[in-house]
């Protein structure tokens, strides 16, 4: 299905770049930013929204993914650049170097959210859900969630008592509890309100 509406809607196009973000939301850890140029005539069994499928599947389907893609690209966006610029910025300024990065040039760039990075000189398009619709957004998807995940799982190797093995650095009640317990570090995005409040209150 999210062959046919990338076929549909994009099919003159020989290189069409999806390009997601994974990680907005969490308090602690940088954004990643993926791009994907896949192959119209392969196939992905259970390519969908990283949202929507399983840790296991995300990792099979990032092997096969990688192994069989036209182009990719990931771009990682530190937690200091995010506290600089915001992370709808720093979101943004990933999405532009992943796309600046294909080499040759995308025919089109969909990118998932309803905002496009500024200054970006090719084609492109934002697309409200688009890691629902079109399989290369989809597939960007799973490349930026996948990556993420193993960075926390590096982060919580270092710092076992945030367990951002289980929350990936989102605001959970335990995260909370450790911050206000252990303090803030490197890691943490201190422009989010939640961290602002508690390095405040200590």
């Amino acid at each position: 299905m999210l062959f046919n509406n990338q076929l549909r809607d994009f099919g003159t196009y020989k290189r069409i770049a999806g390009i997601d973000e994974a990680g907005r939301g969490p308090l602690a850890g940088p954004v990643v930013v993926a791009g994907v140029i896949l192959d119209v005539k392969d196939d992905f069994p259970g390519l969908n929204d990283s949202k929507k499928i399983t840790p296991s599947l995300r990792e099979e389907l990032f092997e096969i993914i990688m192994a069989r893609c036209l182009d990719w690209k990931i771009e990682i966006v530190s937690e200091k650049i995010i506290d600089r610029i915001n992370i709808l910025q720093a979101s943004l300024l990933g999405m532009k170097l992943v796309a600046e990065k294909f080499k040759p040039e995308p025919d089109i760039c969909l990118i998932d959210g309803n905002f496009l990075p500024k200054n970006l000189e090719l084609p492109s398009r934002a697309i409200i859900r688009g890691d629902a619709k079109y399989a290369a957004i989809a597939a960007a998807s799973i490349l930026a969630k996948v990556t993420r995940d193993r960075i926390m799982l590096e982060m919580d190797r270092k710092y076992p008592q945030y367990n951002f093995a289980s929350n990936k650095g989102y605001p959970t009640q335990e995260h909370l509890a450790a911050i206000r317990k252990f303090g803030i570090i490197e890691h943490h995005r201190r422009s989010f309100n939640p961290v602002r409040q508690l390095e405040f209150d200590f």
